[in-house]
């Protein structure tokens, strides 16, 4: 019983505890405070330290090891797998490899005149073949309808079962009307729709379309394949045709001419991968041999600077021309003011381009809209570039407007800038949803610079009007 907690809480137990406090040092009985500032130990160590005294010997109990679980974070596993300080014993160590941030299979390549120009963007998702989670469009995937060849007809009876099959009511030898075309409209309306293409801009394509094919005597089903086809590729060139240069490495050229280093601002909400997407950017520019000055302007998000640090470093490691650098000053600054200063230091010391990366910001937000405003209106960039995610359909359309209207309403200017393009990211997860692509740039006018396909630096693409087309086109 002496040897319990229930013993140490009686009168005599409370006694015995002061004089083996006292015997050890830890507590003074004769003092007014009685206690001295050691640390106290347990009860089950001060029995333990008495019959180690008593019996001349310590106790040999093991301490009791903490339990691993499994996939449970240990002090060593974080240890091993902390790079951050110089510990490699060889040089593999202490850098990722080459290959882990470029892929080769989604290289660009170089037009007669040297110029590097990015991959055009996948209409269909790897197979089961493709190591890859995109591929990229082959001659197989553009065959001519006038041809004989096996894969052409199965491509033609994979259209009319699917896509054509709502003309199929649309019998041969008959004049189509406007009242002939209401159903198979309808439906087409409701298939665009469900590729994420918003209201208005089905509408607009509904009507090209029906305008087109009335009048027209029906010749069979694959006649009407190739009207549709036409009248679809007319009305959504119309949409994607843009209203400004989207020729970035002349207008960089131009830019040189007078002086000045080009620059870029990349805008958007959290998360959708501006950082990520200037980076890119950033490659595919030293690819074209371009000084590139990279202004840290997001001075909110913990980790914001040091993110672009990690790419400038892995930027320089990846491309012979290593002529890159990082402006930063710190967080809690004003964005403007530090974009103007990028600016300026580009200008003098030979920078050819300077890329601004600014802060996530939620389209509802005034005052940080106000302050995405301020920087614009303060420095006056070349290109303004909205990185929106595919993956959100037409969520994204109405946080293009609302940036575009802040910019307009918060820059207290006479002629306020507006979006100059589109960067749309994730479009590797789309699959053949499309909608928001055209969407988007119905909405402003501007065109779809480049569109995001992966995690590295080359999955960077571009893409036309026939690509388009055949992701609508398909069931």
């Amino acid at each position: 019983f002496e040897d319990t907690r229930k013993f140490q809480t009686t009168a005599k137990g409370a006694k015995l505890e002061l004089e083996e406090l006292a015997q050890t040092g830890e507590m003074d009985l004769t003092s007014k405070g009685r206690r001295q500032g050691g640390k106290m130990r347990t009860f089950a160590e001060r029995h333990g330290a008495a019959d180690g005294k008593k019996g001349g010997k310590k106790s040999g109990k093991k301490a009791k090891e903490n339990r691993v679980w499994d996939g449970q974070v240990t002090k060593e596993s974080m240890q091993i797998l902390d790079y951050s300080g110089a510990k490699s014993d060889e040089g593999n160590d202490s850098s990722r490899s080459v290959s882990a941030l470029v892929d080769e299979r989604s290289r660009g390549a170089r037009t007669a005149d040297g110029i590097y120009e990015v991959a055009d963007v996948a209409e269909r998702p790897a197979g089961p073949d493709d190591k890859g989670g995109f591929v990229l469009l082959g001659d197989e995937d553009n065959t001519d309808d006038d041809d004989g060849s096996n894969g052409d007809s199965a491509s033609k009876k994979s259209a009319i079962g699917g896509f054509f099959g709502m003309f199929k009511s649309l019998t041969s030898g008959r004049v189509l009307t406007a009242e002939v075309l209401t159903e198979p409209m309808a439906r087409m309306r409701e298939h665009l729709t469900n590729k994420n293409v918003a209201a208005d801009v089905s509408d607009e394509i509904c009507k090209t379309v029906a305008n087109s094919m009335i009048g027209v005597r029906v010749g069979g089903l694959q006649n009407i394949r190739k009207l549709v086809e036409q009248s679809m590729e007319t009305a959504l060139t119309r949409i994607l045709t843009p209203v400004t240069s989207t020729d970035i490495i002349r207008d960089i050229e131009q830019a040189k001419q007078q002086g000045r280093p080009y620059t870029m601002a990349f805008v958007g909400v959290n998360g959708v991968g501006k950082s990520t997407n200037l980076s890119k950017v950033c490659y595919w520019l030293l690819q074209n041999n371009k000084r590139v000055l990279i202004a840290a302007c997001d001075t909110f998000r913990s980790g914001a600077v040091e993110q672009l640090r990690v790419h400038v470093r892995n930027l320089r490691a990846l491309s012979e021309n290593q002529n890159v650098e990082i402006f930063e000053r710190g967080y809690g600054k004003d964005s403007a003011t530090i974009a103007k200063d990028a600016i300026a230091f580009g200008a003098s010391n030979a920078f050819d381009v300077v890329l601004i990366d600014t802060a996530g910001r939620m389209q509802d937000n005034e005052p940080l809209m106000r302050a995405l405003a301020k920087l614009v209106s303060v420095n006056g960039p070349d290109k303004i570039l909205f990185v929106g995610e595919a993956l959100v359909g037409n969520e994204a359309v109405d946080q293009l407007q609302k940036f575009n209207r802040a910019l307009r309403d918060f820059s207290g200017q006479s002629r306020p800038r507006h979006i100059d393009g589109i960067i749309l990211t994730k479009f590797d997860t789309i699959d053949d949803r499309v909608g928001a692509a055209l969407s988007m740039t119905y909405t402003t006018g501007q065109p779809i610079i480049f569109v995001g396909t992966g995690q590295t630096y080359t999955d960077l693409r571009k893409m036309n009007v026939s690509q388009v087309i055949r992701a609508l086109l398909r069931a």
